[in-house]
């Protein structure tokens, strides 16, 4: 795979070239991270607690298989993003195995994932 092209760094009046995804540099990343967790909250905050655990568990015991690449699945994807929405949390027909890699893809394309335009069907 060829090397990004390296770019400013996102962060005002830096002046850094960076090929990091996310489009800060090395000396900003962190920064940018901090400031992004702070606002999208704890997982415990959205949803991802205990009982999110237990159904994970049994869910990717049922599904082992990624639904993208056919890899072991490690994560139950929500399908339509839940934005916080509890009922489309907890709807099953929401939820699909998917590896970390397919899941990291999928997030950053669909989602706007951290440091990416959010992609716009139709």
């Amino acid at each position: 795979m060829p090397a990004r092209i390296k770019r400013e760094c996102r962060k005002l009046g830096c002046l850094n070239l960076t090929a990091n995804a996310c489009g800060y540099c090395d000396e900003h990343l962190n920064e940018a991270h901090l400031k992004y967790d702070r606002y999208r909250g704890s997982s415990n905050e959205r949803g991802y607690d205990s009982r999110w655990q237990r159904y994970r568990k049994w869910f990717l015991a049922r599904n082992p298989l990624c639904a993208v690449c056919g890899e072991l699945a490690t994560v139950v994807d929500h399908i339509v993003p839940h934005k916080g929405d509890k009922a489309l949390f907890w709807d099953k027909n929401n939820h699909q195995p998917l590896c970390e890699r397919c899941h990291n893809i999928k997030t950053a394309r669909e989602d706007g994932g951290f440091g990416s335009r959010i992609v716009k069907k139709g």
